[in-house]
């Protein structure tokens, strides 16, 4: 059975800094077996929260993996946070610059190096009231496609009663519970084969994505998620 994989100085202050936080709610965690104990993978997740990278990162180590988060150039920037987001393997997505292909490519490198990359597809926490996922971009296809790698759907459900992305208020009682829900990789064989990269089908394995990620979420929540509307391109994909 593999070990717990290394992480360095950053990787333990982060754990230092997000392990109590995370004591704010309960933990739930349901399929995390499915999280490879070795090799790389892609964790695709909803967002709901500015809480979400916190409670992402300790349920991944406690599947003994260090994870590497794609984020907002702003995380990276941010005076304390920021230096163990960087010193940690943290990826800063810069989003409508000259810079904007160099987080991808540090993503690709990281999943070519056996790591675990963490992205949330939406770029940002969810506008939706309800909290269901919102249209996404299309970069974490692209890291799917390109890579032969697990691309995992995950859902987390519950840090949004306890620090609220709109309103930024910390609510830590009634003591909530945090649950992630762990899918099947999703298999993409099928696209991979294809030479094509085009919009369409980068679109398409986006929205196959995020249906799965919605499923799961449906799942904890115990509703149906609403039916999906025609909408614009996202900007950026």
């Amino acid at each position: 059975m593999a070990g717990r994989e290394k992480g360095g100085f950053w990787v333990g202050a982060a754990a230092a800094l997000f392990y109590p936080a995370t004591a704010l709610g309960r933990r739930v965690y349901r399929g995390a077996e499915r999280i490879p104990r070795e090799g790389a993978a892609l964790l695709v997740l909803n967002h709901v929260s500015h809480m979400d990278p916190a409670v992402d990162a300790v349920f991944v180590h406690r599947q003994k993996r260090v994870p590497r988060f794609l984020a907002k150039e702003a995380v990276a920037k941010a005076p304390i946070f920021g230096k163990i987001f960087l010193g940690s393997g943290g990826i800063p997505v810069y989003r409508g610059s000259s810079s904007a292909g160099d987080s991808l490519r540090a993503a690709h490198q990281a999943l070519q190096d056996g790591k675990i990359v963490v992205i949330y597809p939406e770029g940002t926490i969810t506008k939706d009231p309800d909290g269901w996922p919102k249209r996404s971009y299309t970069g974490a296809a692209r890291l799917a496609l390109e890579n032969d790698v697990p691309v995992i759907p995950i859902a987390r459900w519950g840090t949004n009663y306890i620090f609220n992305g709109y309103t930024k208020k910390l609510r830590p009682f009634p003591r909530r519970t945090v649950t992630h829900l762990v899918g099947e990789p999703i298999e993409l064989g099928e696209y991979r084969k294809r030479p094509s990269r085009s919009a369409s089908v980068l679109r398409e394995v986006t929205e196959l994505m995020m249906d799965e990620v919605t499923e799961l979420l449906a799942d904890i929540r115990q509703e149906t998620p609403p039916v999906k509307k025609d909408a614009e391109p996202v900007d950026g994909d």
